[in-house]
């Protein structure tokens, strides 16, 4: 599990490195980021267990010599996650402000701290998906594709697009949170591929 967790870290701490970038929009927005924030990582917590399940599953069938039985036990467990986070999704936008209600009771925090919700809650089930596929590869011995994803999608890619869409794009406060979700979709598709090519199949474990 401990490389999993490394990696969900790698991912959220690129989240408060996006701070800077809130930073310009004064210090409600700071609150309502923060604020969202916390509740979105709270969230994420069961489907980053699930997902270090499913690299447990790949270890043992890769040790048993059945790689087929490993690719659909991470399949299955990603549509799991996937329905998981899609579930929250769904409380995420008809429940946003309701939620936020118990962290703030500033009107203009609990605004964007909602926008933050209900947007990135676009992301969820593909980062459901993405987070079993990647974490798959640890299961099979390989912790450095993962790792390189997570510092790739969420550092090099996630960072300088919030900040174009905040200041360039004009999309303010709001161009992090669709930075957020669109990394979470890359991240979806990108270990898709790496993990359909099947090279992770051909590991020692």
């Amino acid at each position: 599990a401990a490389p999993a967790v490394l990696q969900f870290t790698i991912a959220t701490a690129s989240w408060s490195v996006l701070v800077r970038v809130v930073a310009g929009f004064g210090e409600e927005a700071l609150a309502g980021y923060g604020v969202g924030l916390r509740i979105i990582i709270f969230a994420l917590l069961p489907a980053v267990g699930l997902s270090n399940a499913a690299a447990t599953l790949v270890g043992q069938n890769l040790g048993a010599g059945n790689p087929e039985r490993a690719e659909k036990s991470v399949w299955k467990a990603a549509w799991i996650n996937a329905a998981f986070l899609g579930a929250i999704s769904l409380v995420f936008l008809i429940f946003a402000n309701a939620i936020v209600g118990f962290f703030t009771n500033e009107p203009n925090v609990q605004a964007i701290a909602a926008d933050a919700l209900r947007i990135v809650a676009y992301g969820f089930v593909f980062y459901g998906f993405g987070m079993v596929l990647e974490t798959a590869f640890n299961g099979a011995g390989d912790t450095w594709t993962p790792t390189f994803l997570n510092f790739f999608i969420f550092w090099l890619f996630e960072i300088p697009l919030a900040y174009l869409l905040s200041y360039y794009f004009g999309y303010g406060v709001h161009g992090v949170f669709w930075a957020i979700t669109l990394a979470f979709s890359l991240l979806a598709v990108v270990s898709a591929v790496l993990f359909n090519r099947g090279k992770w199949k051909e590991k020692k474990v």
